[in-house]
């Protein structure tokens, strides 16, 4: 038995990759390799993969993927043009180059050579070309990744042409998730692909093992590329939406890989499993929404706000209602991101009567009284949500939501304040979800200090990573120091393998696929 734990070490600039809202209601997370040589298997060989989901995928259509657990199997099926290893690095994949002009307005990449979809076609520029133009036309989760892109050129065989309307600094890690994928034009209207597609990755779909919704079988292309990269013959993608079925179906052998509780883990790795721990693939975040004070004016004040953040006690959080299985934090960024600051954990210690004070000092004295969302996500920790808030004389009332209008509750501008468990995404996107004008975390579009709204300017168009994540630091400090949001704790993710299947990720990388995974000895 071995028991690894990945730690919160800082690891400077990367870049990640972002969940789906079904690995958000879970909180599990893998990260995927990148070149050939990389851990999980230097050559192919015929282990088999078999692991759970929580969720069956909608549609494999490449203008509408989810980048959540489903990512499992359509990084599989797809390549993406570029790739992020195992520790958030960009890397290439099916463009083994890429450029930018000096103005940042233009991004030209050049494929490798000899890459084919499972259909035997070719993998063209023009292929690339016509798979961009289409997600960036069609409205669904990945359009609006690709909203710099004004247009898509294949000048020859082998080259892509992105023209912008202005430097996006997400584009590229935006490339290695959903938005980059390249689907093949002969099928790719077809009705029969939403489920069945034709791509050009490592695996395809086994129609005749597979039981749509219940049971994904995929087949490793002995012709691909890179197939010497995927050390599983076979992979098995199962859809269990209860972790305790999961637990059991490692046991009984159905699985060799799982995420399972933390006490499940140690149960687990007492029969001889492989336990690694990841200690950050979402942020549970107090979400302060109404910062211009439109429904709760006290919102307004940074000294309110500040409050808010010393109310909680984010350790005891983690040991308590997480079992330890995950970090305590005061950040909304990946701890091993480009974006984060060790240092800014420290900026409000737990001091409820300090708090009282600040509240007190903006003219709450008697405190005053919240509605917020009762959530599927909020509902573990709405009680000491309002414990801690009631010690400092916030009075918090929670307003039931059904689960399928969780995210419209979230975003209807109702509340001032509302709990939820966010996957980790790339630092940019990280930052205009919570603070841009269109944010999913910003539904009053409220007024920011000055000095982030210019951070965020630049940010948008900063093309080089060193330069974009000094900026991203900067941004962060103001956001802590302004105590724009109030961040609880990151929520961990414990993996169980069987002998022989290892677990290769360590949070850097949030985009789920089997390259988070090898055979070891």
């Amino acid at each position: 038995m071995r028991t690894r734990t990945t730690g919160s070490r800082r690891t400077g600039r990367r870049l990640t990759a972002a969940f789906g809202v079904a690995a958000v209601l879970t909180t599990a997370a893998c990260g995927g390799d990148s070149d050939s040589s990389g851990s999980g298997g230097s050559q192919s060989g015929d282990a088999s993969l078999a692991l759970a989901i929580n969720a069956q995928p909608a549609t494999l259509d490449p203008a509408q993927l989810a980048e959540g657990q489903q990512a499992y199997l359509w990084t599989s099926i797809y390549d993406t043009l570029l790739t992020l290893d195992n520790e958030g690095q960009l890397q290439p994949n099916a463009a083994e180059s890429w450029e930018y002009s000096a103005d940042g307005r233009t991004l030209t990449l050049k494929l490798r050579d000899g890459m084919t979809f499972s259909s035997g076609d070719p993998v063209t520029a023009e292929a690339v070309r016509a798979t961009l133009e289409r997600t960036r036309t069609t409205p669904g989760q990945q359009q609006g990744k690709l909203a710099a892109v004004e247009s898509v050129e294949a000048p020859d065989d082998s080259t892509v042409v992105l023209n912008l309307s202005e430097p996006d600094s997400s584009l590229l890690v935006n490339l290695a998730q959903a938005a980059g994928v390249i689907g093949d034009p002969a099928t790719i209207e077809n009705e029969d692909s939403v489920l069945d597609p034709v791509g050009s990755g490592p695996y395809v779909l086994d129609d005749e093992a597979t039981v749509p919704g219940s049971t994904y079988v995929l087949e490793r292309r002995d012709d691909h590329w890179n197939v010497d990269a995927y050390p599983f013959e076979t992979v098995t993608v199962r859809v269990i939406q209860d972790r305790t079925a999961v637990f059991n179906a490692l046991q009984t052998g159905e699985l060799n890989a799982g995420t399972v509780e933390a006490p499940q883990g140690e149960q687990l790795a007492s029969q001889g499993f492989d336990i690694a721990k990841v200690d950050a693939t979402a942020v549970g975040n107090l979400v302060l929404a109404d910062r211009s004070g439109t429904v709760q004016p006290a919102f307004a004040d940074p000294r309110v706000r500040q409050a808010i953040n010393m109310a909680f006690d984010r350790e005891k959080i983690v040991e308590q209602l997480l079992q330890g299985n995950g970090l305590a934090t005061q950040q909304i960024f990946n701890p091993k991101g480009e974006a984060y600051v060790e240092e800014l954990n420290d900026t409000y210690e737990y001091d409820p009567e300090g708090a009282k004070a600040l509240l007190a000092e903006a003219g709450y004295a008697n405190g005053f009284e919240i509605t917020m969302p009762s959530t599927i996500i909020s509902q573990n920790f709405e009680p000491t949500i309002t414990q801690a808030l009631a010690d400092i004389g916030i009075r918090v009332t929670w307003e039931p939501v059904p689960p399928q209008n969780t995210a419209s509750a979230v975003a209807s501008g109702t509340y001032p304040a509302v709990f939820f468990i966010d996957g980790l995404n790339a630092a940019p996107r990280e930052l205009a979800n919570n603070f841009a004008p269109d944010g999913f975390l910003n539904p009053f579009d409220s007024e920011l200090p000055a000095e982030l709204t210019e951070l965020m300017d630049q940010i948008a168009t900063e093309t080089d990573p060193t330069a974009a994540g000094d900026l991203l630091q900067q941004a962060n400090e103001v956001i802590v120091e302004n105590a724009l949001t109030a961040p609880l704790f990151y929520a961990g993710t414990t993996w169980a393998t069987t002998d022989g299947i290892e677990y290769l990720g360590d949070g850097s990388n949030t985009l789920n696929t089997v390259r988070a995974f090898g055979v070891s000895a």
